[in-house]
């Protein structure tokens, strides 16, 4: 397995409540939940860069 990169992260603490309660509902840490929005975030942009490509048709 690839070695994860660390950062050190400032959150408001309000949102960092609602991230932990979301992390529990769907059995993750709360690590584990941030990492899976950023994936989720990061496709959701590709897909939308590549819906803008020259030479595609428009998503209606």
């Amino acid at each position: 397995m690839a070695e994860k990169k660390s950062f050190l992260l400032r959150i408001d603490p309000a949102l960092w409540a609602d991230i932990e309660a979301w992390a529990q509902d769907e059995l993750r840490s709360v690590n584990g939940q941030i990492e899976y929005l950023l994936r989720v975030a990061v496709q959701k942009r590709k897909g939308m860069n590549e819906e803008k490509t020259p030479g595609r048709e428009e998503k209606n």
